[in-house]
């Protein structure tokens, strides 16, 4: 019996961006109608590798087929005629339309819209049920949850006729329950005859939805697996080159007295909305307090006023006693022992045109220890820079090295090493650990449980709940700007989930 032919298959892809060898002679090959899991640490060549197969990169060499037939794709224009969607971490949707006007841009199919409205609408319904994507195709897109969104996204690339579908992380968004339904869709994609294809950094997820998996490490290509005969462990290990502690280890907080204190906080945008409507918290020395909710549901905002970016609108922050609510200054919060790492980092965290060294000092460039006025001495700031490379395992350790130049991994731990360092009294920490590899967060982790058993006060921001769960002694529950309801680290993912969506604390 003659095997079957692969859905896609790659040949000897090899991909350079100057002196970085982002794919090195890398072949995949995808069965139809599968599930396909691909992972690897950040700067592995994942991405790389797919955006070759969707057209946006041309790759420096190698063969690509479709079907068994070698094919060139040079644009995502092609990709698409070739039955291959994408769905992108951060959606490609115009806000101000409908879901049909989204759903058919692109594929409008002439001058006259009307027909093709008319056309696109019962192909969209039949869509929609077929493969339990239910949507109103009437709705504008901006006004949709970010799990309804998702499914515009997928009913986009269904319509434009995708057999192959990529999928680059699309959990980050969601609630536990949202991620549920998307498996449940993308089983029945499989199950009608569709391939998918799954770019992800979550192991459990990888081990829950998908038939196989490749691995990526520095370019390369190491393994691929049926995923039913692999484990985490064994995942974990082919990304990073070693075993992994995927469980962070920590005895039991002994918080002490209050570092932090936020009384029926209140933070309203331009247009008057409350993007931080009533919240009240306390962080104590020695414990770590995380916030648990979707992405956009004021976590953000909260931070920005407490950190002084942002102005309250109403209500108190006490910092070691003291009401700061009138404060509205990071800099003097900074001299206070008060330290951020920003959710955002190359937006926030650091210049990406300065240099490693000159990053490792933004908010402390007035540090008596590196100069003088505006004179800085900057063999000191290099200095400094090495110490904190070294003792974060910044790779590569080269001060001198433009920031952009560093994976998201590595710009993180210099941001972490500068915060970190400055030996704070609370820690306020934003997504410590988004787009980072396996590797980093086991280190990051470690990090920041070694600072709360200082007795250090860490206030921690997370959409990822394993890390929610594995890292706090309490847990604080954000949807709308309000604080739904608060539970221990041993809460359930169920419990967790409905309160992300809104459900109070009774009836969850």
């Amino acid at each position: 019996m003659q095997p079957a032919v692969p859905a896609i298959e790659l040949i000897g892809i090899d991909k350079r961006f100057g002196a970085v060898h982002a794919n090195n002679n890398v072949s995949l090959s995808i069965a139809k109608s599968s599930i396909h899991g691909i992972i690897g640490e950040n700067g592995a060549g994942k991405s790389t590798l797919m955006s070759i197969l969707f057209g946006f990169y041309a790759a420096d060499k190698g063969e690509i087929q479709v079907n068994g037939k070698p094919v060139k794709i040079k644009s995502s224009t092609d990709a698409i005629q070739l039955g291959i969607g994408m769905v992108h971490q951060h959606f490609m949707l115009v806000d101000p339309f409908t879901v049909l006007e989204n759903v058919i841009l692109g594929a409008e199919g002439g001058a006259l819209i009307g027909p093709a409205l008319a056309k696109a609408r019962a192909e969209l319904i039949r869509l929609a049920q077929e493969y339990q994507l239910d949507v109103d195709p009437d709705a504008i897109v901006g006004e949709l949850p970010v799990g309804l969104q998702q499914r515009v996204e997928i009913l986009k690339a269904l319509y434009k006729g995708a057999d192959v579908l990529i999928l680059d992380e699309p959990t980050g968004v969601l609630t536990p329950d949202e991620a549920d339904h998307l498996f449940r869709i993308l089983e029945q994609l499989r199950d009608q005859g569709k391939t998918v294809i799954l770019i992800t950094h979550k192991l459990r997820e990888i081990m829950a939805i998908t038939d196989h998996v490749s691995v990526m490490r520095r370019g390369e290509m190491v393994a691929t697996k049926e995923t039913a005969l692999t484990s985490v462990e064994e995942l974990a290990e082919l990304m990073v080159g070693r075993s992994v502690l995927l469980r962070v280890e920590k005895g039991k907080a002994k918080p002490g007295e209050i570092v932090l204190d936020v009384r029926n906080l209140v933070w309203r945008d331009r247009k008057g909305t409350p993007r931080v409507d009533g919240v009240s918290l306390q962080v104590r020395k020695g414990e770590i307090v995380g916030i648990a909710g979707v992405s956009g549901n004021g976590q953000s905002e909260l931070l920005d006023v407490i950190t002084g970016i942002a102005k309250a609108t109403s209500g108190q922050v006490f910092f070691e006693g003291e009401d700061i609510t009138a404060l509205h200054d990071p800099s003097i919060l900074r001299q206070r022992g008060m330290a951020h790492v920003p959710e955002d980092r190359q937006h926030r965290g650091l210049i990406t045109t300065f240099s490693a060294a000159e990053s490792a000092i933004l908010g402390w460039q007035n540090d008596p220890k590196l100069g003088r006025g505006y004179h800085l001495n900057y063999d000191s700031v290099v200095k400094q820079c090495q110490k904190q490379m070294q003792e974060f395992d910044v790779r590569p350790a080269n001060p001198l090295l433009k920031s952009s130049k560093f994976s998201g991994g590595n710009q993180q731990k210099l941001i972490l090493a500068r915060e970190i360092g400055s030996n704070p009294d609370l820690l306020i920490v934003g997504q410590p650990t988004r787009g980072v590899d396996i590797g980093a967060i086991e280190f990051i982790h470690k990090r920041l449980i070694e600072l709360r058993d200082q007795g250090k006060a860490i206030l921690l921001v997370s959409v990822e709940l394993d890390e929610i769960r594995s890292l706090s002694d309490r847990i604080l529950v954000m949807f709308a700007g309000r604080v739904m309801g608060e539970l221990g680290p041993d809460a359930d993912e169920r419990q967790l989930g409905l309160l992300m969506a809104g459900v109070g604390q009774e009836a969850a």
